[in-house]
């Protein structure tokens, strides 16, 4: 077997990142002056709870941003995913088609529900679910009813299908509505990693009945913790408002809750960071470009593959990643080591969900292609910071 060159890669990633950007954090917030205004007058106003104008400002920033009428905030990425699950009508016992290959919140999100993942596998390319070999798979392990699709070997009813745009790299997501229609699932697009990524013009997160955003530290735009709802409807963003803030029916002073609900809401404090990251995301998306185009060019003409962005789609660039062409786990880890021994940060990709224990025996299609990435997969350094207009170039 062909030996990886882990010197030659650790010293092309060096040369990208910069030497005087050593040591390397993976993916480091860029914060900017108007935060500090923003969060001072939370402070001087003691508006810092789950109530405040930033909470409604935030949401009006990020719907007008993403293209779509509604927006709801909530605490953090794996809630929207939860509830956005909810209001797709998704029941305990019933079977959730989703990537083996992404973070564990989707997994959980499920089965915080009673439902049970049940996983796909993944294309090479944009590394997000593959609508053929699904189609495919879906045809063999399906019977249908009057109310829907059930599998044949469980006999649980399959109730949707959660897409996750890996990285910020949109997947086929017309391809991937058209199955869901064809089956009778509900599509549910898990844009976490996505915001600033677009599928022909379009904004991911936008296409399924609801999607999501994550606003955690590493990304692209932060909140501390944070995520979102995004949908269409009207009544669904009211009901995600509403089932978000403990079910409370709006008094000026009574507390009647009329329905099991939940804490979720997005502190005002944490939306006013969330407000400043949106007045700065089309400089941070540009700077993270910059960063992709030198990792690519670095790569050129080698045997190591940046991850792209599919043709006709835009991706953010979120966390750059690199997969050899040869090579297995222990390659992998010797990569690893010695990116990090070169002062840069790197981590492999998730651990796939299946060789998890307590999602170890759920459904599954065979993996193969999650296998291969799972085990030659490399995030490298990713920060805005590094190409922003203010920052050095190498």
């Amino acid at each position: 077997m062909q030996q990886l060159n882990i010197d030659d890669i650790v010293a092309r990633v060096r040369r990208v990142v910069g030497e005087h950007h050593l040591p390397a954090q993976l993916h480091v917030p860029e914060i900017g002056p108007s935060a500090w205004t923003y969060v001072k007058d939370c402070l001087d106003t003691n508006w810092v709870s789950s109530v405040g104008s930033y909470v409604d400002r935030f949401e009006r920033q990020v719907a007008e941003f993403v293209g779509v009428p509604f927006a709801v905030a909530t605490v953090n990425g794996t809630a929207a995913l939860h509830v956005a699950l909810l209001l797709s009508g998704v029941e305990r016992g019933q079977e959730v088609l989703m990537p083996s290959l992404t973070f564990i919140a989707t997994a959980n999100a499920v089965s915080y529900i009673g439902a049970i993942p049940h996983f796909l596998d993944i294309g090479e390319s944009d590394l997000g679910i593959d609508a053929e070999r699904i189609h495919s798979y879906l045809d063999q392990i399906v019977v249908r009813d009057e109310v829907g699709v059930k599998n044949r070997f469980t006999g649980r009813r399959i109730a949707a299908l959660v897409g996750m745009h890996t990285f910020g790299h949109p997947f086929n997501v017309e391809a991937i509505g058209r199955l869901c229609e064809e089956y009778d699932l509900t599509f549910i697009e898990d844009a976490a990693e996505g915001l600033g990524s677009y599928f022909h013009g379009r904004h991911v997160g936008s296409f399924g009945k609801l999607g999501i955003l994550s606003f955690n530290g590493n990304k692209t735009i932060t909140t501390g913790g944070g995520g979102m709802i995004l949908c269409s409807d009207e009544q669904l963003a009211k009901l995600a408002k509403h089932i978000t803030t403990t079910g409370k029916r709006p008094h000026p002073w009574e507390f009647y809750h009329d329905m099991v609900a939940f804490n979720y809401r997005l502190p005002n404090i944490n939306a006013a960071l969330g407000c400043s990251q949106m007045e700065d995301l089309p400089r941070l998306l540009a700077s993270k470009r910059r960063l992709a185009e030198d990792y690519i060019a670095a790569f050129e003409n080698t045997d190591v593959r940046l991850v792209k962005e599919p043709s006709g789609c835009r991706s953010n660039y979120w966390l750059n990643a690199l997969i050899p062409a040869h090579g297995g786990m222990n390659e992998r880890n010797a990569l690893l080591e010695g990116l990090h021994q070169s002062g840069i940060m790197a981590r492999p990709v998730w651990n796939p969900m299946h060789h998890l224990p307590m999602y170890s025996d759920c459904p599954r299609m065979p993996l193969e292609v999650t296998e291969l990435v799972a085990s030659r997969l490399v995030n490298v350094p990713s920060s805005s910071l590094l190409r922003s207009a203010h920052s050095e170039h190498s």
